[in-house]
């Protein structure tokens, strides 16, 4: 224990002295001074300072011009874009025409019209009988390919570019991922050039299944067990294996040997990759799929950074060719994310709104009211007067909340108002056949909530009510006999249930880690949004977003493809790092900086330094920002050897693996966690220490 105290004492001591350093420099003193003299002159005058603004920090920590050799200790907290996924770069958002304005009391109302696709006379479907025979089979049930897989079909079956498809949500990126996979599977066909009679079974014999491994990489693991469900079922005729590797599955070494595609979460792979032992069938891949990559933006992007890196990396050592696949939403700013993937020009494709199979007609309600009690009313008022918009042309409709007691409350509040204006008749109507099936299932119905409004045409679903329940729910609503739908986001995830309209009502969902209300996640906004529109009913869906006054904007950029995506790789730089470090693949502060030049951060500093806080002087001085990635480097490393992860020789610069870097990676567990656990952990604690410390 005595021991640990000194090497912490020692430790803080020399954190002082750096920070004293630091804080010398800024104030400019006088010209450079022996090391000791420094460290004294800065103790001497350096008075406390609190310093709030972002630039002036930013400032501080990057000099105009550095010499070549200098390396300098960055702040890389302030470097950090602190809002995450809610990140906003654009300092404007312009709409279509026609889009229109109205200040009402309490509340901003912006209209957006559906943008609507005009096609092309001579842009014609690809018929799926004119595909390879082969191959016909995991398309059953389709007569053509539509015109976002049209028009991919020659680049994703026929070549092995790597390839980045920005399409809305429901254009069809699936079967693009399919294409994808067929044309590694064709390679690994025994006899290519005798196409297989489907009636004789003879698949079995005619792939090379031990040869070749697809990785497919989906953000969630509710999309994750949805994306192994189809591909399942469309691959059984090729005995093809399809299996989940997430945190809720773990398959043993023989299941992932018999296993030809994998559907993972970026984590998962994360971790599989990191280990040693995961080595002997990554070695196997040759394609890998990322759903969603648009999460660049989002506080998970740094895994994804991390594994498009590490592939790239393993592509040049091994010379092994891997084919990666991005699938994307509508972003502005899509040429950086395929020069980050390696994609040529002729394997890039970006498709806007007019490519949605149901244009949506967007409403954003933008709340000025600011109490609490009176906002909670004026919302809900607004969602009803909504509700009996679409109701009077019969359309169902979905409400997004954002907790299960929030879906109650909702439904009750809605029910309360109807009951109120006598306007019951437009959510069922007394007497008629769905009165009639609503009242027969009411006593079967277990959840109280729900038993209360549903004889009002009502109904609420979310993931804490029973299974007999929630599958109650989406039969009535499929069948139309529920008139407006209360749900969590876990509906817009696991059941596919569109309908004509979708209210999103309010964009603030409580977060446990940070004890505080944060923003929804962009990607469970557009995959709301994405619920509205039914294509065999409706030629066009409605969407409404309703969110502080303040996040307008920022909703607008989003659904309007002018959100530019951000890199969020600096945050966690120090637990990357040590990972890469622990693989071996990093045993150098250069190895390090080379292994920068492979991340989405080095192609957007490379494009706007100044939001990365680098000077313009120094960007011109150093165009490939050789000595930004050096002090970025330097700066994780120094943490990662305070939090003893690794030791980081400044002379030579020398990384080396500790036994606590090592538990650290292959447990995913942050710099900063370690540090306090190797500080505070004792042999001889109690169970609530032990509690009282991991909590």
């Amino acid at each position: 224990d005595e021991a640990t105290e000194e090497n912490w004492t020692q430790d803080r001591v020399v954190r002082m002295a750096d920070s004293a350093k630091k804080e010398a420099e800024r104030l400019g003193g006088a010209k450079k001074k022996d090391s000791h003299e420094e460290v004294n002159a800065a103790l001497d005058n350096v008075t406390r300072m609190d310093v709030d603004d972002s630039d002036t920090q930013r400032s501080a920590t990057t000099p105009a011009v550095a010499a070549k050799d200098e390396i300098t200790e960055l702040d890389l907290e302030s470097l950090a874009f602190q809002e995450g996924a809610h990140t906003m770069t654009n300092t404007q958002c312009h709409l279509p025409d026609q889009s229109w304005r109205a200040m009402k009391k309490g509340y901003e109302e912006v209209h957006v019209p559906a943008t609507r696709s005009v096609p092309d006379p001579n842009e014609q479907l690809v018929p799926i009988s004119t595909l390879p025979p082969w191959t016909q089979n995991a398309f059953a049930g389709m007569t053509t390919l539509n015109r976002v897989q049209s028009k991919m079909y020659h680049s994703a079956l026929l070549t092995g570019d790597n390839l980045l498809l920005c399409a809305p949500t429901g254009a069809g990126k699936t079967n693009v991922a399919m294409l994808a996979m067929l044309n590694i599977i064709g390679r690994y066909r025994r006899d290519p050039g005798r196409d297989s009679n489907p009636e004789k079974g003879d698949m079995d014999k005619e792939i090379e299944r031990e040869g070749f491994k697809i990785v497919y990489v989906a953000p969630m693991k509710a999309l994750v067990q949805e994306v192994v469900k189809n591909f399942r079922a469309r691959l059984a005729h090729y005995q093809i294996e399809v299996r989940e590797l997430s945190g809720d599955s773990s398959l043993s070494r023989q299941q992932i040997r018999d296993t030809q595609i994998l559907v993972t979460t970026p984590e998962k792979w994360d971790i599989v990759t990191r280990q040693g032992e995961g080595r002997a069938y990554t070695q196997l891949v040759k394609l890998v799929i990322i759903d969603e990559i648009h999460l660049l933006h989002d506080d998970r992007g740094p895994v994804l950074e991390t594994i498009v890196s590490r592939t790239l990396r393993q592509i040049e050592s091994s010379h092994e060719p891997i084919r990666l696949v991005g699938l994307s939403a509508t972003l502005p700013n899509y040429k950086d994310v395929a020069a980050f993937l390696r994609v040529p020009d002729r394997g890039c494709f970006f498709f806007d709104h007019s490519y949605r199979p149901v244009p949506l007609q967007q409403q954003y309600i933008g709340i000025t009211e600011q109490n609490a009690f009176k906002r909670f009313q004026l919302m809900n008022e607004i969602c009803y007067d909504k509700c009996c918009i679409q109701r009077r042309n019969s359309n169902p409709l979905l409400i997004f909340v954002h907790s299960r007691a929030e879906c109650g409350k909702t439904a009750k509040a809605l029910r309360d108002l109807a009951l109120e204006r006598e306007e019951l008749g437009l959510f069922v109507r007394e007497g008629g056949a769905t009165h009639e099936i609503l009242a027969e299932e009411l006593p079967g119905v277990k959840n109280g909530d729900l038993r209360d409004v549903l004889q009002y045409g009502f109904a609420i679903h979310h993931a804490g009510m029973g299974r007999t329940d929630r599958e109650l729910v989406e039969d009535l609503f499929a069948d139309r006999h529920i008139a407006v739908l209360v749900c969590t986001a876990t509906l817009a995830w696991g059941v596919n249930l569109p309908a004509h309209a979708v209210i999103i009502k309010g964009t603030q969902i409580y977060n446990p880690t940070k004890g505080k209300w944060c923003e929804l996640s962009p990607l469970d906004v557009l995959q709301m949004l994405g619920r509205a529109g039914r294509p065999q009913y409706d030629t066009e869906g409605e969407g409404l977003i309703m969110t502080n006054h303040s996040k307008l904007q920022y909703y607008l950029s989003l659904t309007n493809q002018q959100l530019p995506i951000e890199s969020q790789l600096i945050k966690c730089l120090a637990d990357h790092l040590n990972a890469e470090v622990v693989l071996n693949s990093i045993q150098s502060l250069e190895e390090g900086v080379d292994w920068l030049r492979y991340s989405f951060l080095q192609v957007r500093m490379s494009l706007h330094p100044t939001l990365y806080g680098i000077s313009e002087a120094l960007a011109k001085e150093d165009p490939e920002l050789i000595q930004r990635r050096r002090d970025l480097i330097h700066t994780a490393a120094t943490r990662l050897e305070t939090s003893n992860l690794v030791r980081y020789d400044r002379r030579s610069g020398s990384l080396q693996s500790t036994p606590l870097g090592r538990v650290a990676s292959h447990f995913y567990i942050s710099h900063a966690s370690m540090a306090l656990y190797s500080r505070h952990l004792r042999p001889n604690m109690s169970d609530i220490e032990l509690l009282r410390l991991f909590s």
